[in-house]
């Protein structure tokens, strides 16, 4: 059972929390002071801290920067009933996993203990990060930090990399397809370098659009446009003396590249409508999905060269999981343990026609598709194994689509033709088995032709193969569902 310690001076909010946190299969001690939560930290160790940000004899952020330098590996999360974005500043600056506000809402209070027992970031979900409950000792993998690492060779030179590095001010650039985790190394690199105790800040460069990015990053002053009600305190800001992990970087607007080339050279920057400089020690992680060399050399003013070249002081190359298959048992078993935490289930593991389909799959996601695969898996498995008729239907007959003969080209006007009134598509050989030889049969053998072309075409993504089928995703999950009930699949 987990520990939690709960640190408030208010009795009536610790027997709330006590009580609320019991039901949920909790064990909970309490502490009235900072004073007496020194105390029980300095004989026990909880799992988890929930502390108030007002205390009698001190204040939450003493307490927190006491706590983070003594027991750094502790999750905290800070109660507050003040909505200040600078208390949320100084406590996240400070180490703490995050922060909720008063009056407490049960389930919202639930989910942020249960993510950082967990060991989820906050701000990404799809890491591959986990704490040290769900680390199991399992036969081909590594552990570093709070992370594990697969045990094929490209991985393990890439934690040899991350070793290098991480102890370095270098800045890194980092490449990897979507969700092939490269936040997670990312992540790794700030917790084996003398910044640990501070600040990761991760900013998706892609979400921020031009008119907001400057502020996202540098912050503003009250008035600095129509809409700047009062001060905003930007990331690079948040993150001083850390890290921050600036993803997706070759989406930012090339206008800010210009002020953050500034950053870079001169570990200076300017509040959006600021007049003093703000001294910054920050190291500075990027990545890419594609090559930003090439982005600097295409003349689309997409990527600064000087930029770059101050960004490419290291590189690491996340390998994406088809090129590490002897990896992806680890990692859905991880994935696994880590459902079963969430939504209190006991799934016991996958059965081996389900871990020859994940091995022969050609993950497209990355890990992020696998973690989403098994989160929804084990939603909906109440036995003690995951089975193939579990999985997604694309996954459970990927080896069938991939090995049939080639399909004939799409029709240049696909997206003109509907669901109905398609039979004049040609039909292509080796597809699986018929339904029937009625007219209805062929009829329902020739949508599902159809809609297996236009998957393949679109690597499986049912949002754009809905769109060129000018059908809906709900219609399309039917037609699939109809045919491998039909064809006993």
């Amino acid at each position: 059972m987990q520990k939690i310690l709960v640190i408030d001076d208010d009795r009536d909010m610790r027997f709330l929390l006590l009580r609320y946190l019991k039901k949920n299969d909790f064990e909970v001690f309490e502490a009235e002071s900072g004073k007496s939560a020194l105390a029980f930290l300095s004989k026990n160790q909880p799992d988890l801290i929930l502390c108030d940000f007002k205390l009698g004899d001190t204040s939450g952020n003493s307490l927190l920067k006491e706590i983070k330098e003594r027991y750094h590996d502790i999750p905290v999360i800070m109660i507050t009933g003040y909505a200040d974005i600078k208390i949320a500043v100084e406590v996240m600056k400070l180490g703490a996993y995050d922060y909720v506000i008063k009056p407490l809402i049960p389930d919202e209070i639930l989910l942020t203990i249960r993510k950082a027992l967990a060991g989820v970031a906050k701000d990404d979900p799809t890491l591959v990060k986990t704490s040290p409950m769900l680390l199991k000792e399992q036969a081909g993998t590594t552990v570093s930090g709070q992370y594990i690492f697969g045990d094929s060779p490209v991985f393990k030179s890439l934690l040899e990399q991350i070793n290098r590095v991480a102890p370095t001010n270098y800045s890194v650039i980092i490449y990897g397809e979507t969700g092939s985790g490269k936040e997670a190394i990312a992540q790794e690199i700030h917790k084996k370098s003398s910044r640990k105790s501070k600040p990761f800040v991760a900013i998706d460069c892609g979400a921020l659009s031009k008119e907001l990015a400057g502020s996202e990053l540098f912050g503003h002053e009250k008035g600095a446009f129509t809409g700047a009600q009062a001060q905003k305190i930007g990331n690079f800001e948040i993150a001083n003396g850390g890290t921050i992990f600036l993803d997706e970087i070759a989406n930012l607007p090339y206008d800010v590249q210009v002020s953050l080339l500034r950053v870079v050279q001169e570990r200076k920057m300017r509040r959006v409508g600021g007049t003093k400089d703000i001294e910054l020690d920050v190291r500075i992680i990027v990545a890419s999905n594609e090559l930003l060399w090439d982005n600097t050399r295409q003349n689309k003013m997409r990527f600064r060269e000087d930029l770059y070249h101050r960004f490419n002081e290291f590189t690491i190359t996340v390998p994406p999981l088809r090129e590490r298959k002897d990896d992806i048992k680890i990692f859905a078993q991880h994935f696994l343990a880590l459902t079963n935490s969430e939504l209190g289930k006991n799934v016991k593991g996958f059965t081996p026609e389900v871990d020859e389909i994940f091995k022969n799959y050609i993950w497209y996601g990355n890990l992020r598709e696998l973690k989403n695969v098994i989160k929804r898996v084990v939603l909906l498995t109440d036995t003690d194994y995951i089975e193939a008729r579990s999985l997604p239907f694309e996954i459970s007959n990927f080896s069938k689509l991939l090995f049939q003969s080639e399909p004939q080209a799409l029709p240049e006007r696909l997206a003109d033709h509907t669901l109905t009134g398609i039979s004049s598509i040609p039909v292509s050989h080796g597809l699986p088995p018929r339904v029937t030889e009625t007219i209805k049969g062929a009829s329902l053998d020739a949508e599902y032709e159809l809609i297996l072309k236009v998957l393949k075409e679109v690597k499986f993504n049912k949002t754009k193969a809905a769109k060129i089928l000018n059908i809906d995703r709900k219609t399309l999950y039917n037609k699939l569902d109809e045919y491998k009930l039909l064809s006993g699949k």
